[in-house]
């Protein structure tokens, strides 16, 4: 009898096995806990340095391989035609690659032109403003604006070098170079700007009509304060 009683008045019995309520830590440790695996990837894409390497290394291959065949030219070949044709080649590549393929997946950039039914010509300027997960990075919009601003200013001073130095044969091909790659950065610019202006522009639009109707509650309160007034006079 005593044993029984010792075992009863000692500490608070534990719970049932059948029936008993877990304790509270083992409680607190089996809350669910919400695993994202989707942000890690992202995070890890954000952090690389170079995600289109293709359109990055097209990107300054055109540009710098026309710059470097214009400087170097007379090395590999005697022919003028060769050389220049050559190098417009280069330029025209160069072009078209730019305007349609890197500029959209280094920037998210687009621009060109388009006619309509009436034949009129009309330049269309595209900014995406959505980032989604293949969206380019720092690095690689630091390398494409580099070599869309510093190529065209190159092609300037070959201007300048070739009208000084009287080798008027070489001032058509800079003349085309200096062209080509300044209708990219202006279009791109234009994009840049343009998309920036046309964010301002729905902002400005949505405090006005925000704002239309306070002033049409004032119209009426103060037409109804005049109206009151008149018929106070009367």
């Amino acid at each position: 009898a005593r044993c029984g009683a010792g075992g009863g008045g000692g500490g608070s019995p534990g719970p049932s096995p059948l029936t008993g309520s877990p304790p509270q830590a083992l409680v607190d440790d089996t809350e669910d806990v919400s695993l994202d695996f989707g942000s890690e990837e992202e995070l890890a894409l954000r952090k690389a340095k170079i995600r289109h390497p293709l359109a990055t290394f097209f990107h300054l291959f055109f540009r710098v391989s026309a710059i470097i065949t214009y400087l170097f030219c007379d090395w590999f070949s005697n022919s003028f035609v060769a050389c220049f044709v050559t190098i417009l080649l280069l330029l025209s590549f160069d072009f078209w690659s730019v305007k349609n393929v890197t500029g959209r997946l280094l920037v998210g950039l687009r621009w060109w032109n388009q006619i309509d039914e009436d034949g009129k010509s009309h330049w269309v300027f595209e900014a995406k403003r959505v980032p989604t997960v293949a969206a380019s990075t720092e690095a690689e919009a630091r390398i494409f604006w580099l070599g869309l601003i510093i190529c065209p200013v190159i092609w300037t001073m070959f201007f300048f070098s070739t009208l000084f130095s009287l080798k008027l044969k070489w001032l058509a091909l800079v003349i085309a170079g200096i062209s080509l790659q300044t209708a990219n950065l202006y279009g791109y610019i234009h994009c840049k700007v343009g998309g920036q202006k046309s964010i301002s522009r729905v902002t400005s639009r949505f405090f006005v009509t925000a704002d239309v109707p306070k002033r049409q509650a004032r119209r009426i309160s103060g037409g109804h304060i005049e109206v009151h007034g008149k018929t106070g006079t009367r």
